[in-house]
Order: C-alpha cells, then sequence, then structure tokens
C-alpha cells in the first residue's frame, strides 16, 4: 500500500486528471475558438458609406474547429449561415495545421484518460511493473505527453488564426458577390478552456513529481530501559 503522502498527491492528481479530460472535451465540442466582427466592403463601397453608417454593414463571426456562425450585415438586413468547417471548407483553408490541431487534441484526450486510470491505480497501489522507488514512470511520461500534444494543439490553431488568417478564409467562404474585411477578432471561451486544460495537466506533472517528497515518519519514543534482574541481586 502507498503512504498517506503518495494518496493525497495521487488522489489529488486524479481529480485534475477528471477536470482537464473535461475542459478538453468541451472545448473541443464547443464553437467558440474565435469570435469577431466582420465588415461588408463589398456594400459599404456601393453606398459610399461614411463612418457613422458603417454600423449597418458590420456582422458576426465566431466558430470552432468543426463548425461556426456567420451573420452578416450587407444593407439588406441580418443574415445568419451557419458554417461546416467540414468537408468542403477545410480545402480552402491549411487543411494540413487545422487536422494536426484535432488530431492533437484527440491525442491529448486519450493521453488524458489513460493518465487517468493510472492516477487511480498509484492512489490505491505504487509498485507496478512500471514503477521505480515507488514513482511511476510511465505514468509521469503520460502526464508529460498530454502536456506536450495539448500545447503543440494550441500552439497550432494560433499560428493558423494569426499567420494564415483563417477568420478572413472562413467569412469570405462561398461569397462570390460580397467581401469581407475582419474589423477585429478575438480567441474565444472555447479556446481558452483548452489552453486551462493544458495548464491544469501541468500542475498534475507538479502534483506527481511532489509525490517524491519523503516526508519525515513519526518516531515512537523509546521506552526507558528496565533494570536487568540477575542472580547477584536477587541475592541480596
Amino acid at each position: 500500500m502507498p503512504s498517506l503522502w503518495k494518496q493525497l498527491t495521487f488522489s489529488f492528481a486524479t481529480l485534475l486528471c477528471v477536470l482537464s479530460a473535461t475542459l478538453l472535451l468541451v472545448a473541443l465540442a464547443t464553437e467558440r475558438w474565435v469570435s469577431g466582427r466582420i465588415l461588408c466592403g463589398t456594400g459599404a463601397e456601393l453606398v459610399s458609406a461614411n463612418c457613422s453608417e458603417l454600423d449597418k454593414f458590420t456582422g458576426h463571426i465566431y466558430y470552432g474547429l468543426f463548425q461556426g456562425q456567420k451573420t452578416r450585415r450587407c444593407g439588406l438586413g441580418n443574415r445568419s449561415t451557419k458554417i461546416y468547417i467540414f468537408p468542403t471548407l477545410v480545402q480552402t483553408l491549411n487543411t494540413g495545421l487545422h487536422v494536426m490541431v484535432i488530431v492533437f487534441l484527440l491525442v491529448a484526450v486519450g493521453f488524458t484518460l489513460l493518465s487517468l486510470s493510472v492516477s487511480i491505480y498509484n492512489a490505491r497501489k505504487v509498485g507496478a511493473m512500471w514503477c521505480d522507488d515507488d514513482v511511476c514512470v510511465f505514468g509521469f511520461i503520460v502526464y508529460i505527453c498530454v502536456w506536450v500534444f495539448g500545447s503543440l494543439a494550441v500552439l497550432c490553431f494560433l499560428a493558423a488564426v494569426r499567420h494564415h488568417r483563417l477568420t478572413e478564409r472562413v467569412s469570405n467562404y462561398q461569397e462570390t458577390l460580397f467581401h469581407f474585411s475582419i474589423l477585429d477578432e478575438r480567441l474565444d471561451w472555447s479556446f481558452w478552456l483548452g489552453v486551462a486544460s493544458v495548464a491544469t495537466h501541468g500542475v498534475v506533472c507538479v502534483v506527481v513529481a511532489m509525490s517524491r517528497i519523503k516526508l519525515p515518519k513519526p518516531q515512537n519514543k523509546k521506552q526507558s530501559e528496565q533494570p536487568t534482574v540477575t542472580a547477584e541481586v536477587l541475592m541480596y
């Protein structure tokens, strides 16, 4: 059986693994990775709109890894369009980079579930065939893999947004009459859930490393030595 300190650290690591997996799954399933405002430049130019009239041509967009929504305003009122990244829109984007983000996140989810099982096992019993000196080397590698793949997914998505004009490509997909410019864009809460998951698993690595700390064991007071009774003492 593991010591109380190891039980506490790996139990806490188990809770953090559950939180990390939940955050990753929610981030994958939601559509708020990026949101922003888009300007219908073609419509504004047709009517020679001044600065005070640009609001009539300013719409909104948000999207995730799989779908999103665009609300455009080109002088004819609000028109909302559902955005589906797969199977055709992804071909106009940096396909390899976008697919890498999804693959890295799915791999991170798989390693998160594996690290969860390792944490539960270690909270109950330390000393498996993967372990050395009561520290599960295999488990620690799993924890590191989650952090690495999650970080790669976040960095790849940032590269797609900042350097490959992802929002502009998504907003102008299948637009033949109008061209949209990006007024502003921001990383929304779905993206930050992914970042929070990566940070959470970084904390898991720290907690698991803390399990190696050797706490001082309470020492029992030595019983005072009782005098020995010899035959000579008995004679007196």
